[in-house]
């Protein structure tokens, strides 16, 4: 019945030539229970370091197999995204999985193509890329502020749905996150940003404007789900008032999402160290060491 349901939506969005709409999922009650249960350090420690082991097959799988991946990360400030790529990233091999994270387009690129900086960025087979903000950043920040006219978003909103489609038609597997977090909780973390010197660089002034347009982002992001959360290429929203359960959800549904098998190699065996018979290391005061006041 599901798949007939999605071939119906896929129809439909076929003929129409306009993306298929997604029912929003229902949280159960029992989720709803467990997300005020508290997660202890250990706990979540060791759930980190089981996921953290899955990454790392699952990066060896998608290099083996070619696989072309890319994740967005999306949400309001303050919502968690960074913490969650962090997690991803420290783990993995640099060489098979980078974030993008651009900033504000440079006078050339903002003559370009809309998608086309961002196009500059997607993998080849075996990697990875992880968007902290992305091609989105027209239906949110753009839209609200003024960066864009009404034309180019409409233009933007439109063409989004195709040009998603169209990559993944060309073997990229795309994965969109919305990282939502309650009210108050962002206000929590936003003081937490401006009493701790080492965040406080996190709080940037666009961060506060956005505070003073608060409903304008909210509907934006409305407009945005309504027109790109489709059966081919869904919004996963990520509640994150708890930032630990919001790490440890948003990489259990990432890996669930990447079926993986374990190449994990035999175990390393070191070689014996070359014996140095004809070698002599230079004295240590001909060398320049830093100082050590610790």
């Amino acid at each position: 019945m599901a798949k007939q349901k999605a071939h119906a939506a896929q129809k439909e969005s076929t003929a129409t030539g306009k993306p298929a709409k997604r029912k929003p999922a229902k949280r159960s009650e029992s989720a709803k229970t467990k997300s005020k249960q508290k997660l202890s350090k250990a706990d979540y420690k060791a759930e980190m370091e089981r996921l953290q082991l899955e990454l790392v097959k699952m990066q060896e799988w998608v290099k083996h197999a070619g696989l072309k991946v890319v994740v967005i990360f999306e949400g309001r400030d303050a919502a968690g995204k960074g913490g969650v790529i962090k997690r991803i990233h420290d783990c993995l091999n640099p060489r098979g999985c980078r974030i993008v994270a651009l900033g504000k387009p440079t006078e050339r690129e903002q003559t370009q193509w809309y998608f086309q900086r961002y196009v500059a960025h997607l993998p080849a087979a075996g990697e990875i890329v992880l968007f902290d903000r992305s091609w989105y950043n027209r239906a949110g920040v753009e839209r609200v502020m003024g960066f864009c006219t009404h034309a180019e978003y409409t233009e933007f909103i439109r063409t989004c749905p195709e040009f998603e489609h169209m990559l993944q038609r060309s073997g990229i597997i795309l994965v969109k996150y919305w990282f939502s977090v309650s009210d108050e909780e962002q206000e929590r973390r936003f003081q937490d940003r401006i009493s701790d010197p080492t965040k406080r660089w996190k709080l940037s002034p666009m961060d506060l404007e956005a505070r003073a347009r608060w409903v304008e982002y909210s509907k934006a992001k409305d407009d945005m789900f309504a027109m790109t959360d489709t059966t081919r290429s869904p919004w996963y929203v990520v509640d994150a008032d708890d930032k630990k359960r919001a790490r440890l959800n948003c990489i259990n549904h990432l890996l669930s999402l990447i079926p993986y098998k374990d190449l994990t190699p035999e175990p390393i065996v070191l070689p014996e160290r070359q014996v140095a018979i004809d070698y002599e290391r230079p004295p240590l005061e001909s060398q320049t060491f830093i100082p050590e006041p610790f």
